[in-house]
């Protein structure tokens, strides 16, 4: 199986590095970790100053107006989203209603035909047979 190489040649960087501060300091650990803290510091401190902080709260300051612009904006939108959604709901429980009381109406009137009908028949066969039950 291939193993990887990264390992062993990060383990020889740091092996290399641990050696040099240690020849630096003319053969003391507690030197050379001194040594290695001090370059630390001051390459942090390098980096610090190359980045200003201004750009960094003025990107801070602007990324605050944007949240709230945004913000503001789904807050529009979801006011409007409700806006239309009970709009729409109250539509269409008047629709329903409408359309409940025309269907009750439309069978109250089928129900009138169909009895109406009934009553034909029934005198129209009554007749038939000699009933003189007729209307």
């Amino acid at each position: 199986m291939s193993q990887s190489r990264v390992l062993p040649m990060l383990g020889a960087g740091v092996v290399g590095l641990g050696g040099y501060y240690i020849w630096k300091s003319g053969g003391s650990p507690s030197a050379a970790e001194k040594k290695f803290e001090a370059d630390l510091h001051r390459g942090a401190a390098k980096v610090k100053s190359e980045i200003p902080r201004t750009h960094q709260t003025d990107a801070r300051s602007e990324g605050a107006a944007y949240g709230k612009e945004i913000g503001s904006k789904i807050d529009q939108a979801v006011s409007q989203a409700d806006k239309t959604y009970s709009s729409t709901k109250s539509q269409a429980e008047a629709l329903a209603k409408d359309t409940k009381a025309e269907a009750l109406k439309k069978i109250d009137q089928f129900d009138r035909t169909v009895e109406q009908k009934a009553a034909e028949a029934k005198s129209g066969v009554s007749s038939w047979f000699g009933s003189g039950n007729s209307k």
